[in-house]
C-alpha cells in the first residue's frame, strides 16, 4: 500500500469517526476537536486526491479544509471572549 492510500484511509477514518461521534452527541460542531479532526481529514484526503489527480475531491476537501479553519478561528474567538467576560 502506498503512503498516499494510507495517508487517504486516514483521512475518511477522521471524517466517519467525527460525524458519527456529531451523531451520537459525543462531539458537538462548536467542539475544538471536531473541526480539528474535520481539517486534519479534510487534509489527508487533500494529499490523497492529489497524488491521484482527483480535481473534484481535491477542491471539496480544500473547501472543507477552508470551512473547518474558519469555525476554528471561530472557537478560538469565542473562548478568549467568554475568558475575558
Amino acid at each position: 500500500m502506498k503512503i498516499f492510500e494510507i495517508i487517504g484511509w486516514t483521512g475518511s477514518a477522521l471524517f466517519i469517526i467525527s460525524y458519527f461521534l456529531l451523531s451520537i452527541n459525543r462531539l458537538s460542531a462548536r467542539s475544538m476537536l471536531y473541526q480539528l479532526m474535520n481539517v486534519v481529514g479534510g487534509i489527508c484526503l487533500l494529499i490523497c486526491a492529489y497524488d491521484t489527480q482527483d480535481r473534484p475531491n481535491l477542491f471539496t476537501n480544500l473547501i472543507w479544509i477552508f470551512i473547518g479553519v474558519f469555525a476554528i478561528v471561530k472557537i478560538q474567538v469565542r473562548n478568549r471572549d467568554a475568558d475575558q467576560e
